[in-house]
């Protein structure tokens, strides 16, 4: 497709490659439609939203074939600098197919939460739609203005999304995800104006060239800007200490929501943080890698210590446990970043990415889950589930030893090797060694979990209930990429070293 170009006196090209922007626009465009169709769709044909919503979604996966086909695209490009507000790269790519993807699955299972809780579908899915056009867009953008705003649209249509749940606790839960949020964004902001005043640009790889060559007197305002707006980006993958808003936010969101906030909206903040890392903040590598390192031994410590502590008749336990679980994997996500502040390249991210898909495909299978057990959320549910639904019970089994690292789920294990890989490449030993404490941790509620589900159940435990069609295709999906995966993990290694792109 031909890109649409036209000058500017002012020195930006304002070029319009319509086929790198796609991804993002389809999203943007069905949300539009949504909105509109809902006023007119009588009640009875609302259903028909999400299904056009699901429609929309894979047909902004279906734009990333050709991408991945070809070279890496630019657009929206400066003259003066030759730098680009839009990127189309291997990297882009990869976690624009988490965000679009599992966007597509958190609609699949949300089909029967928004009939069942009786949610506003056209509100639900205008939402949903226009979070994951934001989430899509961040790890395309190539400058601070651009990824501020993107970062924005995925997270504040979030917010709404968690308040929609009608018993109270969504609007409490809202309400505390708003403010800490608001709080981030705000000393994010702050630290952008302070790498602005110091830099002179907001293009990502302006802002390292113009880092490296402030004056003395600029580098204290430089420095106290990036570590600001490392926090803002820290708060939204919910690395430990910025982590405390998530317990509560999923517990009080449908669950669909809170399966979409743990792998989408991490995704979206893992991928910020990556991008003004490795690019803008190059010249502090050795210094925001050693924070990067801290954080990840902190978030995972904390977040497996605090899951290993749920018990199971514990009301919404396993939405706490699944929450606390996201927490310690965002720690195992960050160890890749941190080992790229040491490294000469940012060849460690492929680590990143590829463990990302693999915990995005898996936790919101686990999620689709637990909305299928329903109930209290208590993990004694799930006692006997085997008896009950055994595919319900399988799939569950192998998503949570997918997320142990435990065969059968080779893939968890695969991720796992590459993280620990990185580390050690890199020089951080301490670091990997917590995480191999870390994941020794972790194996403890996984396997207690696991072995719930076929544990002996009571009499008035066993009956038997009718999975929704689209709840089962959702889970269906997630399981069949999971077993793939295993079978075939070398598909990991090639996301790893971007023989795929």
């Amino acid at each position: 497709m031909t890109p649409l170009a036209v000058a500017d006196p002012g020195g930006l090209i304002q070029s319009v490659d319509w086929a790198a922007v796609a991804p993002p626009l389809i999203a943007a465009l069905a949300a539009l439609a949504v909105l509109v169709a809902d006023l007119f769709l009588p009640a009875a044909r609302k259903r028909l939203l999400g299904w056009f919503s699901a429609a929309g979604l894979l047909a902004a996966l279906a734009m990333l074939l050709p991408l991945v086909l070809g070279d890496t695209r630019s657009t929206f490009c400066f003259r003066s600098g030759g730098g680009c507000s839009y990127t189309a790269d291997h990297f882009a790519l990869a976690f624009q197919l988490l965000a679009l993807g599992g966007a597509l699955l958190t609609a699949l299972l949300s089909l029967h939460t928004v009939e069942d809780e009786k949610l506003p579908g056209g509100e639900y899915w205008f939402l949903l739609l226009s979070s994951a056009c934001g989430a899509a867009l961040l790890p395309a953008a190539r400058d601070l203005a651009t990824l501020v705003i993107a970062l924005e649209v995925a997270t504040l249509p979030a917010f709404a999304l968690v308040a929609l749940r009608r018993d109270g606790r969504g609007a409490e839960s809202a309400l505390k995800f708003f403010l800490s949020s608001v709080t981030a964004t705000a000393v994010m902001l702050l630290g952008v104006s302070f790498v602005y005043a110091a830099a002179g640009t907001i293009q990502l790889q302006g802002i390292a060239d113009g880092l490296a060559h402030a004056p003395a007197q600029l580098k204290p305002l430089a420095e106290a800007g990036a570590v600001l707006t490392l926090v803002g980006f820290a708060f939204k993958t919910a690395a430990v200490p910025f982590h405390f808003w998530v317990p509560d936010t999923y517990v009080g969101a449908p669950l669909p929501v809170a399966g979409y906030l743990s792998v989408v909206g991490k995704a979206a903040g893992l991928s910020g943080l990556a991008l003004v890392t490795t690019l803008a903040f190059r010249p502090y590598g050795h210094t925001w890698g050693l924070v990067l390192a801290v954080l990840a031994a902190l978030t995972m410590t904390v977040g497996n210590a605090a899951a290993l502590r749920q018990r199971t008749d514990t009301p919404y336990g396993a939405v706490r446990l699944l929450a606390w679980s996201s927490v310690g994997q965002a720690g195992y996500l960050l160890v890749p970043l941190a080992a790229a502040g040491y490294a000469d390249s940012a060849e460690p991210l492929g680590a990143t990415v590829a463990y990302a898909l693999i915990y995005g495909l898996v936790n919101l299978g686990a999620f689709g889950v637990v909305a299928l057990v329903g109930g209290s959320g208590r993990l004694e549910a799930f006692r006997g589930l085997a008896r009950r639904n055994r595919w319900a019970a399988f799939a569950m089994a192998f998503f949570l030893l997918c997320l142990a690292g435990l065969p059968p789920g080779v893939v968890g294990l695969f991720g796992k090797v590459v993280v620990f890989r990185s580390a050690v490449d890199a020089g951080l030993g301490w670091l990997a060694v917590v995480m191999a404490a870390n994941v020794v941790i972790a194996l403890a509620y996984y396997l207690k979990w696991t072995a719930l589900l076929f544990a002996p159940a009571a009499d008035a435990q066993v009956e038997k209930g009718r999975v929704p069609a689209s709840l089962a295709g959702a889970l269906g999906l997630a399981a069949s990429g999971a077993v793939v995966l295993s079978v075939a993990p070398q598909l990991v290694l090639q996301v790893v070293s971007g023989s795929l792109f």
